[in-house]
């Protein structure tokens, strides 16, 4: 594979400028808005906080809405590159286990059922229907001798995606009040939180970012094939175990956070390939840093697109993903 940095230096290299970018992307969504903010009151309401509107604007929306972006951008993406390696499907997305369509479900159905709201407890509710319905991918994926393989589980994901995805729309067309208080979250965003949500869900994220730079040098072993991993001696099992586990911390966790936010996890890999190749030792940082960066940028423009509205960042994602997933898909990228 062509790739356009090919030295470790320079990996090194893309890796600082990365990190300066993604920086410089949460300062950019702090400042910028339908309220645009300047550098000097930015720090001042972190060194001087005064209780002004314009510090609490920062302290409040601002700044959670920035925290959340870049860690669900990276969750997304780190998540989307393992799947992509675990199912050899270079489509393969958060999506495709059915993350999304189950959080989704448990949060119509608590708020249908059982009168939940409040953007905390649907957190809660994602986190659970997105554990939930990946547990059952890989248990239904597992069934018969041949155990779990790429084309079941991818099969078993599609599956329980359209299931959940119908009942939910099931319920929502029978209650329009169950409707109004979902619709929000339902197309994705990370306007409105505060940063009780992103402490509650950012270490089980961190946890899970931790746990995919430790299996990356056993990812590149597993993306030779199945067989000729076992041959050289690795427990492909415990391998898919550990990579579903991550899969789901992160994947759930950005949804809980930020709404079913798509294409983050198909995009970043693909173009991370492009630049250091398939060595998951530099996918996976490469992955974290652009998944990030890619989701503050589309959340900065959601703020313009129709100013003085605001766009859900679900939207701006889609609307930059569609394409590529097509220009993938002609490429003959399923496998």
């Amino acid at each position: 594979m062509n790739t356009l940095l090919k030295t470790r230096a320079q990996k090194v290299v893309g890796l600082a400028v990365s990190s300066a970018v993604l920086i410089a992307g949460i300062i950019c969504s702090i400042a910028f808005g339908v309220t645009n903010i300047g550098w000097r009151t930015i720090v001042e309401s972190i060194t001087a906080f005064d209780g002004s509107q314009e510090h609490l604007i920062i302290q409040t929306a601002r700044v959670p809405r920035a925290f959340i972006a870049a860690i669900a951008g990276a969750s997304l993406a780190v998540a989307g590159s393992l799947m992509q390696g675990i199912t050899r499907n270079p489509l393969a997305s958060p999506s495709l286990f059915g993350i999304n369509a189950g959080a989704a479900f448990f949060i119509v159905s608590g708020s249908a059922f059982f009168g939940a709201s409040g953007l905390s407890t649907f957190a809660t509710l994602a986190f659970v229907g997105a554990a939930f319905t990946s547990l059952l991918v890989y248990v239904i994926g597992s069934i018969g001798s041949d155990g779990l393989t790429p084309l079941k589980v991818t099969l078993a994901g599609a599956a329980m995606t359209a299931f959940f995805s119908s009942l939910s729309l099931g319920i929502l067309l029978t209650g329009g009040q169950t409707f109004d208080q979902v619709l929000y979250w339902f197309v994705g965003s990370v306007a409105g939180r505060d940063m009780g949500i992103f402490t509650t869900a950012a270490p089980y994220m961190g946890i899970a970012l931790a746990g995919a730079f430790i299996i990356a040098r056993h990812m590149n072993l597993f993306t030779l094939g199945e067989d000729v991993a076992t041959g050289l001696g690795q427990k492909t099992f415990a391998i898919k175990l550990a990579a579903a586990v991550i899969i789901v911390l992160l994947a759930g966790g950005s949804v809980s956070v930020a709404g079913p936010i798509a294409f983050v996890g198909i995009i970043i890999p693909h173009l991370t390939r492009h630049l250091v190749g398939i060595d998951y030792r530099w996918v996976i940082p490469y992955c974290a840093l652009l998944g990030g960066i890619l989701l503050l940028a589309a959340d900065i423009g959601s703020r313009y697109i129709s100013f003085p509205k605001e766009v859900p960042v679900g939207v701006m994602t889609a609307i930059i993903g569609v394409p590529f997933f097509v220009y993938i898909a002609r490429r003959g990228g399923v496998s």
